[in-house]
């Protein structure tokens, strides 16, 4: 069983409680919400007379159904109109920030709160999208979860969830001219399958890692639910405090010294006992693409796609 990574640490900070049937009440820092998981959940609240335990807690914005051709009220699609008017109708009823079209903050839900400096190291993230495991990048471990959970974490601002194995991947050396973070994870997920993360949390380290920029280490976390992992994440670094200082919701003044100094704590230490690893020399990584139908079949820019006869059934 792994400890003294930053999964662990995280966990351990965020435990509320053993439920009964073995999982763990984990709280949740940040909940992100969109107009397309959450009516829901919304009306899930409302059928059980609850409310918003932590408001303050939970911000939203507008993306899936946004349309680019005009993005003048109402929306053309009634359907989009109505799932937007739905989501500015439950965030004002329950007093949750909403950053929406003409707000200058609207955007893609894991593009802006990292971009406004909601997103930060040892944070636990939700949000009710599967590529939440991007805010990873930044030292959380951040989870996609189900419209039933997204009604869970307004209710209770916890999930019920149990603890998962940790993955180091290790990456040596450095990617070649032309070889970026979308061709490393692609290959990763080559190597160990769409299915080879079940259960685990995939921890991105290593030279390699070390040397990517905050945007590069948002593509590998992005991707690690392609290869079945819950999330991924990269351990905080000075990389990570340049992005984040200055941003909006960022600690500011003392506190952000004081921020720096403990976020650096969290980082899996030399002594961190991990339930698995597999390494990987950068190197030896080609521009890569996938030509089936899923993110395991991959192949580098100098192979041939296979046969039919080539491949597994």
């Amino acid at each position: 069983m792994s400890s003294g990574t930053l999964y662990d640490k995280v966990w351990d900070l965020h435990q509320v409680s053993q439920l009964p049937g073995g999982a763990t009440q984990l709280f949740i820092g940040l909940h992100l919400i969109h107009e397309v998981t959450s009516p829901q959940a919304f009306a899930g609240l409302k059928d059980l007379g609850l409310t918003v335990r932590h408001p303050e807690r939970t911000v939203a914005t507008v993306d899936h159904i946004v349309p680019t051709t005009s993005q003048a009220r109402p929306f053309a699609d009634p359907l989009a109109e109505e799932m937007l008017a739905t989501l500015e109708a439950n965030c004002a009823e329950h007093g949750i920030t909403l950053h929406g079209i003409g707000s200058g903050r609207q955007g893609i839900v894991h593009v802006i709160a990292p971009e406004l400096g909601l997103t930060q190291p040892g944070m636990t993230v939700a949000c009710g999208d599967s590529h939440t495991s991007t805010h990873g990048a930044f030292g959380a471990i951040a989870f996609g979860i189900g419209t039933s959970q997204v009604r869970d974490v307004l209710a209770s601002q916890s999930l019920a969830m149990g603890k998962l194995k940790v993955r180091r991947i290790w990456v040596d050396g450095q990617l070649q001219r032309g070889v970026y973070a979308k061709d490393l994870v692609l290959h990763v997920i080559r190597t160990l399958g769409v299915k080879g993360g079940v259960g685990y949390a995939y921890e991105f380290a290593g030279p390699a890692i070390e040397a990517l920029s905050m945007e590069e280490r948002m593509t590998l976390c992005n991707m690690a639910i392609e290869g079945g992992a819950r999330c991924g994440y990269v351990n905080p670094d000075q990389v990570t405090f340049d992005y984040l200082e200055g941003r909006p919701f960022a600690p500011s003044g003392e506190a952000w010294a004081e921020a720096v100094r403990w976020w650096s704590g969290l980082a899996s230490g030399s002594d961190a006992v991990f339930d698995d690893e597999v390494r990987f020399d950068a190197a030896s990584i080609a521009p890569t693409v996938t030509w089936g139908i899923t993110p395991g079949q991959g192949i580098g820019v100098d192979e041939a796609v296979p046969t039919l006869e080539q491949t597994e059934p």
